[in-house]
């Protein structure tokens, strides 16, 4: 299969990239993309190529290119990538992908959606070298893996306005080489479990910043695997290093001294040393590269593509975000961000065009009285957020779905959630397209008082003057609800808060507080917030929570038709192939959803996600939304990809029987499934 590649950039990395698809058998150059008419000249002339485009557009406009290979600075990787990809060519970019978590997500995002193909370039996982590595480890050559150190650094000259150490192209070796450190170490710990890449669960670095552009000098981490194995990593651009790898196990070493490289740009012999223990020489494995470093690379897109994948086993997307997280860890270990990233700046959306719905959004709607606007059925929990690009990402993305409503709370994050939904809807101006759900008074601050306090706080850190709904957070029967009450409607009465309610009260509570507030011409609670999913809370999340999925309380919400705002609506991923009767690894999931009845539900979510062709999650998510009282589902997510995955079940329709069925009511049990 032949592959028509088009460069984006005309830099040395695009030469090298060029050279590679020229030695190649599978790719063949026929477009060249640059700033200027005279470098895409210069640059076609160079590699004989026929088509130079004076612009990135006019590039991938071009109807002859397959493929493009993105060699831009990183900064504006995600930006073309995403253009790319909606113009329907397959993309290789080079390294890393974007310059953190974010951008990657999106990007991983735009490809799946247009169904193209995408890899980040690192050549070494392409090498016979890196494989023969993978093969050493998979057969436990030196016993049990147990640590690994890794490097990659060079000493450049300084010069603040070059692309190494520059805070605007976001310099640094973390960003430049570090990220081969980072995606070996990953490759080795996931070599040892069979998989091909495994996610560290702590990264802890540290680094030395350059004072005059704020990018690091030299760094190292400490990375932490799931199965126990340790990685020490390090890079720098102003510290030469040893740049090799060595692997130690339980029965000696493995030491490749040219990792990244391998055999060199145009192939050759490179070699591994395998030290056993008791032996007095090592054991010298010599590996021979026929191809050159990038032709390799090159015949990778075309074998992947010529499989009709769109991903490649070398470096699929998830292991880049994989890669990205790790990498976004270390830097925040020693509070290394770039000036994109700062929170007091409201970053562009990644692909710099302005933020707008898509056609046709999947979200669905509903109304919630007092409230002028459609309320999403499907709420954005803003309760994970920690960095401002990785909210903006999600939060736009939910927007571009059709999203509508964020709920938020005075304790998540120390306010930090609540701090970058105010940034994200102040600068995209989105507040009078958005309903915001503002929650307060939170144990041990359950009093009238505190409600003042925190929701001034509250609306502070949104820069909003109403919430659109206000939520007590939990309920202290210390105080009588006409106290509660009182304080509710004198925020209510100031304009403050458009509609009240309980966030984890009793039905019996508010039936009480609702008596008192029609008793006396008062607004009364409008929603309520409490646990509701397919699979019942065998024991709360967290202390004072109450589950609303009982037939009591359904009961209750039926006769009354209190909106119900449903938090763990697809019960925190049990539904997933995170939970099952031999898998305790998540004590959180263990304790509040495991039961025989809770796995029945589950199996029976399979079964009709099977017949209707999507995910249990999906079904879970209908059956919130499919009650017989108005329902919107809470969700969470942490990343896009479950924001992804979340979507279908607004479209799934159930009957009351299957209703019925998924929730064990036998009387009602479907004969078809």
């Amino acid at each position: 299969m032949t592959i028509n590649w088009g460069i984006l950039s005309t830099g040395t990395i695009a030469k090298a990239f060029a050279n590679g698809v020229i030695q190649s058998q599978s790719g063949k150059l026929v477009a060249v993309g640059s700033r200027t008419q005279a470098s895409a000249d210069s640059f076609a002339k160079e590699f004989n190529i026929d088509s130079a485009h004076s612009s990135y557009e006019g590039l991938l406009a071009d109807s002859k290119v397959d493929a493009v290979y993105i060699a831009t600075p990183h900064p504006i990787h995600a930006e073309w990538a995403i253009k790319a990809a909606e113009a329907g060519k397959h993309i290789l970019c080079e390294k890393p992908l974007t310059i953190n978590h974010a951008e990657a997500m999106v990007v991983a995002e735009a490809a799946r959606e247009n169904s193209v193909f995408l890899m980040e370039a690192f050549m070494y996982r392409c090498q016979p070298q890196t494989k023969k590595l993978v093969e050493l480890i998979a057969s436990k050559t030196i016993g049990d893996v147990k640590l690994i150190q890794a490097s990659f650094g060079f000493r450049a000259s300084f010069s603040p306005d070059g692309r190494l150490f520059s805070n605007k192209l976001a310099g640094g070796g973390i960003l430049d080489v570090g990220c081969y450190p980072v995606s070996m170490a990953r490759l080795i710990a996931g070599a040892v479990e069979g998989k091909p890449f495994l996610d560290p669960t702590s990264v802890q670095g540290m680094g030395e910043l350059i004072e005059e552009t704020g990018v690091d000098a030299y760094a190292v981490a400490s990375l932490k695997f799931p199965n126990g194995i340790l990685a020490q990593v390090s890079t720098g651009v102003l510290l030469r290093q040893k740049n090799d790898v060595v692997i130690y196990g339980t029965q000696g070493q493995i030491k490749v001294p040219n990792p990244w490289f391998c055999g060199g740009r145009e192939g050759g012999e490179s070699s591994i040393f395998v030290y056993k223990d008791g032996e007095d020489a090592p054991e010298e494995i010599a590996v021979k590269a026929d191809q050159w470093l990038y032709e390799n690379e090159a015949d990778a897109v075309a074998s992947a593509l010529e499989g009709n994948q769109t991903s490649s086993r070398f470096m699929s997307p998830e292991d880049t975000l994989g890669n990205m997280k790790a990498l976004d860890e270390w830097r925040y270990s020693f509070r290394f961000f770039y000036a994109s990233e700062r929170n007091k700046d409201c970053i562009p959306t990644v692909d710099r065009r302005p933020l707008k719905k898509k056609s046709n959004p999947p979200m669905k709607y509903s109304s919630i009285n007092g409230l002028e606007l459609p309320v999403s059925r499907l709420v954005f929990g803003c309760d994970n957020q920690k960095t401002l690009p990785h909210a903006a990402a999600m939060l736009d993305d939910y927007y571009s779905r059709g999203g509508n409503t964020f709920d938020t709370a005075y304790i998540y994050g120390g306010g930090t959630p609540e701090r970058l939904l105010g940034i994200w809807l102040k600068e995209r101006q989105l507040r009078d397209e958005t309903n915001i759900i503002v929650k307060g008074g939170h144990t041990p601050y359950c009093r009238p008082e505190s409600i003042e306090i925190q929701l001034e706080e509250s609306l502070d850190r949104l820069q909003i003057e109403c919430a659109d709904i206000y939520m007590m957070h939990r309920d202290n029967l210390d105080i009588p609800v006409e106290e509660f009450i009182d304080a509710l409607n004198e925020h209510y009465n100031a304009g403050r808060i458009k509609v009240f309610g309980g966030s984890n009260w009793s039905t019996e509570r508010i039936d009480a507080a609702n008596a008192y507030a029609k008793s006396k011409g008062l607004q009364g609670f409008g929603v309520v917030s409490n646990n509701f999913s397919l699979a019942r809370m065998v024991n709360p999340v967290w202390g004072g929570c109450i589950a609303a999925s009982d037939p009591q309380q359904k009961k209750w919400f039926e006769k009354t038709q209190t909106p119900l705002l449903a938090w763990s609506s697809q019960a925190r991923g049990f539904f997933t192939d995170r939970s099952g009767k031999n898998k305790t690894e998540d004590p959180e999931l263990v304790n509040s959803w495991y039961s025989d009845e809770n796995f029945e539900r589950k199996e029976r979510a399979i079964a009709l996600a099977k017949e209707k062709g999507v995910t249990p999650i999906n079904i879970a998510l209908a059956f919130v939304l499919h009650q017989k009282f108005p329902t919107f589902a809470l969700f969470g997510p942490r990343q896009i990809s479950e924001t992804v995955t979340s979507m279908p079940g607004l479209n799934v329709e159930l009957s009351e029987e299957e209703v019925a069925w998924l929730d064990l009511d036998e009387s009602k049990s479907l004969a078809a499934v």
